[in-house]
């Protein structure tokens, strides 16, 4: 399988390929095959039997030219720096794409947090901090939660550069718990923007009613979508965590599904339901599949397989570019992840805002501008790829790379 990152140069690509040469410069897809910078730092802590540990970190700054580079950072034992390289690329055009001043940049250590205790988790974050301050800054490069990374991470590292900087501002880190200077409404602003871009685009795809909804994925981003597909009258019929799903053509009550899983560690055993696979669950019949766990999940040997007729990709690149051609030949709508998990990253863009301001907003001020900004770039993306007689994703590509590209040649 192929890597992350050329997947992602994959779709660069297919851009190229598909664009006149007025519209994208050559050069300047060129330019965009390398980020500006690649970092890769490690980070001694002392565990708490004493011994060192070693753990290999990482920053991709991809491309500042919209604004100071921002992007999550990840804690995962496969984390590495092509995948790195390629969430901070899509991070780029995700920004330009739902049209706020920043760029793309990404994070991550290679590491199984649930093996750490919580005081080897804080010195594993302040030491990721303390190796790359000089080049964090609320106008330079402004870091996120990602996988397994939480609010209160976050509100480690902001300490932990206040420390070293005398930097008091706390906008170099966003993510961060509501009383650490975070914003309302950013826990629920990946799923909720996913709602609000599928909802603004839903009969323009063909979908005239509430329909059946299967979920991959059941942290965060997928428990919310969950509950606000639930709550907006669709039937959530199936969803996973890593360990497999369960499956109710009838609909999950998932609010009682979360309490399952708490109190039984999984979700198999949930009362009405029955197990299944995550290869299963992909292929399952239904009007909206979203995926909302981790890349590479819909390939060429499953995507002739899935039988949804639009699939919301909340986690970043679920679909291979060959699987992408094969759902676009099945005539499969596909909402990309660029568009569709912005939501994230666009209240992260308000509490950045907020805290460089001294200003904090109500949730229901957060929420309508989040749902003005989704549903405008939402409805852009459907007239640019009508335009240019393509996908949703290529029309996003597109639209991201003439806002980046103008921004470059000033």
């Amino acid at each position: 399988m192929k890597n992350p990152f050329e997947n992602a140069m994959a779709q660069l690509d297919k851009v190229a390929e598909i664009t006149k040469e007025g519209e994208i410069d050559r050069e300047f897809i060129k330019t965009l095959r390398q980020p500006d910078r690649d970092i890769r730092i490690s980070i001694p802590v002392k565990m708490d039997d004493g011994s060192v540990e070693i753990f290999e970190g990482y920053r991709v700054e991809y491309n500042n030219a919209l604004g100071p580079y921002k992007g999550g950072i990840r804690y995962h034992p496969e984390t590495e720096i092509n995948e790195v390289k390629a969430l901070a690329f899509w991070m780029a055009l995700k920004c330009a794409v739902a049209g706020i001043p920043m760029g793309g940049g990404k994070g991550g250590i290679t590491v199984d947090p649930k093996k750490l205790s919580k005081g080897e988790l804080e010195n594993l974050s302040r030491g990721w901090v303390q190796k790359l301050s000089d080049i964090l800054g609320p106008h330079k490069d402004v870091p996120a939660p990602d996988v397994n990374t939480t609010p209160e991470i976050m509100a480690w590292m902001a300490d932990e550069y206040e420390k070293i900087t005398g930097d008091k501002t706390r906008a170099t880190f966003t993510g961060k718990p509501v009383e650490a200077g975070g914003s309302e409404g950013r826990g629920v602003a990946t799923g909720l923007g996913g709602f609000y871009v599928f909802d603004s685009l839903r009969k323009r795809l063909g979908l005239e009613e509430k329909n059946k909804v299967v979920i991959q994925g059941f942290g965060n981003v997928g428990r919310n979508a969950a509950e606000i597909f639930t709550e907006h009258g669709y039937k959530v019929i199936a969803i996973s965590d890593s360990k497999g799903g369960v499956h109710n053509e009838n609909g999950l009550d998932i609010k009682k599904l979360g309490e399952h899983k708490k109190s039984a560690g999984s979700l198999s055993g949930f009362e009405g339901s029955k197990i299944i696979t995550n290869k299963e669950l992909l292929e399952l019949p239904c009007d909206i599949l979203i995926p909302a766990a981790f890349e590479n999940v819909i390939t060429e040997t499953n995507a002739d397989k899935v039988k949804a007729k639009v699939i919301l990709e909340l986690a970043n690149g679920p679909i291979t570019p060959e699987a992408d051609e094969i759902l676009f030949k099945k005539g499969i709508h596909i909402i990309p992840d660029i568009l569709a998990n912005s939501g994230g990253v666009t209240v992260s863009y308000f509490e950045w805002d907020q805290n460089l301001k001294n200003e904090h907003w109500s949730e229901k001020d957060v929420l309508d501008k989040l749902k003005k900004m989704m549903e405008e770039a939402g409805q852009k993306i459907f007239e640019k790829a009508k335009e240019s007689k393509t996908s949703l994703r290529m029309g996003a590509f597109i639209l991201a790379l003439e806002r980046i590209q103008q921004k470059m040649r000033g």
